[in-house]
């Protein structure tokens, strides 16, 4: 860490372990993300105590949002139940923000990239009326690049990244053009496959306090699905139409508010329905 801090004018820390590996080894996403950063604000106040550094948080750490979708760099940081990944930055922060070094902090949105999209159980854990607002990972990468020079605006300040009101979209809507381009059908997973609290994601209100400084959006939600459509092969999503009610058969047992329902998990029925559990 020393010898990657030393003589340096900018670092930017974008490492982190991420759900769903972060759920599965909380004491690793602990280690990386919390002790990580620590010891490199540690080696930055020992080799460049005048570096500016730029760090990645994340929308998680504002929790639930379902029924206060609007949020602000001001409002509670709550993750939400169960969530480390989220705990894990909010205490990564708190590290930046008590350091004798220059920062500022960017609270990342859904960040959606063109042909990483992993299947996972974490699909089902979001509510599908979830209201999302993604910024690409071009935007995101410029949005980094654009604030070195800009110190003097950013410095000792926490900001809302993303890709603002033209970037905005209820997961379900996102899941249903998501499943087309890939040839997948319809989102006609069993009751109960989704969780109905206890993710997070939100609008970003204030999110323009950063656009107006650094100047980074460029793309929308239908310029993300563009190009989302054009990197999927027509071969790919026509072989994916043939076998989709299979595959939709596979992603529904790794759901696991489904496996909560089914097995009666009182616990975990409370983690992802609460008393909007009606069976």
């Amino acid at each position: 860490v020393a010898k990657a801090c030393a003589n340096q004018d900018y670092v930017i820390h974008l490492a982190a372990i991420i759900p769903p590996l972060a759920d599965e080894k909380p004491e690793m996403a602990r280690a990386v993300n919390v002790e990580g950063t620590r010891n490199i604000v540690k080696g930055i106040e020992a080799n460049s105590p005048n570096a500016f550094l730029l760090y990645s948080s994340s929308v998680a750490i504002y929790g639930d949002r379902n029924k206060n979708p609007d949020i602000k760099t001001t409002d509670e940081l709550k993750p939400s139940v169960g969530d480390d990944y989220g705990q894990t930055k909010v205490e990564a922060e708190k590290i930046i923000r008590e350091s004798k070094i220059n920062w500022t902090i960017y609270r990342l949105s859904a960040i959606m990239g063109i042909g990483n999209h992993k299947v996972s159980k974490l699909m089902f854990h979001m509510p599908l009326e979830t209201i999302m607002e993604i910024a690409t990972v071009r935007d995101t990468a410029r949005a980094f690049v654009n604030s070195i020079g800009k110190e003097d605006q950013l410095e000792k300040k926490t900001f809302n990244l993303g890709g603002g009101e033209s970037c905005r979209i209820t997961y379900l809507d996102f899941m249903t053009r998501a499943f087309d381009l890939y040839g997948m059908g319809k989102i006609d997973f069993p009751k109960y496959a989704f969780a109905k609290i206890n993710f997070h994601c939100g609008n970003y209100v204030d999110g323009h306090l950063l656009e107006e400084i650094v100047h980074f959006r460029q793309d929308t939600i239908d310029t993300y699905f563009e190009r989302f459509g054009k990197a999927v092969p027509g071969i790919q999503r026509f072989f994916t139409k043939l076998v989709n009610k299979p595959v939709k058969m596979y992603l529904t047992r790794l759901s696991e508010p489904l496996i909560a329902h089914k097995k009666q998990d009182k616990e975990l029925i409370a983690r992802f329905f609460g008393s909007e559990y009606d069976a």
